[in-house]
């Protein structure tokens, strides 16, 4: 029977393992869902702010250092 009641106690600490895990892989499931939404959010400012700041008439883009500062 000593046997037995090893068993038992080992099948019930593999149940609780297998139970923690699960609630460890649903987090990070979760985890991963809002890094992608965070992702997508990101993806979607840089493009709108990349034609934000393209130029419309098709010209070649200015360079800072062809302006000339206020002071002058």
């Amino acid at each position: 029977m000593d046997k037995s009641l090893d068993t038992d106690k080992r099948l019930t600490e593999l149940e609780i393992k297998a139970s923690f895990t699960e609630d460890l892989l649903d987090q990070l499931n979760q985890v991963i869902v809002r890094q992608q939404q965070q992702i997508d959010l990101l993806v979607r400012e840089v493009a709108r702010l990349g034609q934000q700041g393209a130029p419309s008439d098709g010209t070649s883009t200015r360079s800072l250092r062809d302006e000339l500062p206020p002071h002058y």
